[in-house]
C-alpha cells in the first residue's frame, strides 16, 4: 500500500485541500484600486445587461412576428369569410332565382291549363252556336220552302178560282185558256188536296182535275 501511494502524483486537490478565504481576499494594491471618479459598472454587469437587452429584442421580434402571423391569419380568416358569405349569398340569390322561375313556370303552367280550359269550353260552345245555326238554316230554308209554297199555292188558288168561275159561267174557252196558263206556270200542282170549304166535296185540286177532264181530251 505504501508503494502504490508513492507511485501516484501528487496532485493538489481543490476539494481536499480547499484555499483559505482569508489568503484569496487580498486588498487590492494602491496601484490597481480605480479612480474614486470612475462609476463604471463590473464587465459581468455590463454582458448580463448586454444579454437582457438582446433577449427584449428577440422577445420584441418573436412578439411582432407573432403578431404579424396573427394579423396574417386573421386578414386570411377575413378574406375566406368574406368569399364564402359571397358565395353562399350567390348561391342564395341564384336559388331566389330558381324557386322564382319555377314559380313562374308554375304559373304559367297553371296559366295555361285555365286557356286549354277555356278553349274547351270556347270549342264546345262553338260547336253548339254552329249545331244553332245549321239548325236555324234548316229552319230558315224550310221556312222560305214554306213561303215559296204559299205563294205558289196562292197564285195556283188565284188562277182555280177563275177556271172555276169561268167552266160555271159556261166560258169554256177562257177556262181552257186559263188551264193552259196554270200548267205552263207548273202551278197546278200547288193547289191544296184538301178541300176548303163546308161541303167537303171536292178538294181545289180534286175540282180543277174534274173541269179540266170535261174541257180538255
Amino acid at each position: 500500500m505504501a508503494d502504490k501511494r508513492r507511485s501516484e502524483p501528487f496532485i493538489e486537490d481543490a476539494d481536499r485541500f480547499p484555499s483559505s478565504p482569508r489568503k484569496d481576499r487580498r486588498p487590492p494594491s494602491p496601484d490597481r484600486r480605480p479612480p474614486a471618479s470612475d462609476h463604471r459598472p463590473p464587465a459581468g454587469d455590463q454582458d448580463a445587461r448586454r444579454r437582457k437587452a438582446q433577449q427584449r429584442r428577440r422577445r420584441n421580434s418573436v412578439f411582432q412576428y407573432i403578431a404579424i402571423l396573427f394579423c396574417a391569419a386573421f386578414l386570411l380568416l377575413l378574406f375566406t369569410f368574406m368569399m364564402e358569405r359571397r358565395q353562399s349569398q350567390q348561391q342564395i340569390d341564384d336559388l331566389k332565382q330558381s324557386a322564382s322561375a319555377l314559380q313562374t313556370l308554375q304559373g304559367m303552367i297553371q296559366t295555361n291549363e285555365q286557356l286549354k280550359n277555356q278553349v274547351a269550353e270556347l270549342e264546345s260552345q262553338s260547336e253548339s252556336l254552329q249545331q244553332r245555326c245549321d239548325q236555324l238554316e234548316e229552319h230558315s230554308t224550310a221556312a222560305q220552302q214554306a213561303q215559296s209554297e204559299a205563294e205558289k199555292s196562292l197564285q195556283a188558288m188565284d188562277w182555280f178560282w177563275q177556271i172555276n168561275e169561268a167552266y160555271v159561267r159556261g166560258r169554256y174557252k177562257l177556262c181552257r185558256e186559263l188551264i193552259q196558263s196554270i200548267e205552263a206556270a207548273g202551278l197546278q200542282g200547288s193547289l191544296p188536296k184538301e178541300s176548303i170549304t163546308d161541303n167537303n166535296r171536292f178538294s181545289p185540286a180534286d175540282r180543277y182535275q174534274e173541269i179540266r177532264d170535261k174541257l180538255i181530251k
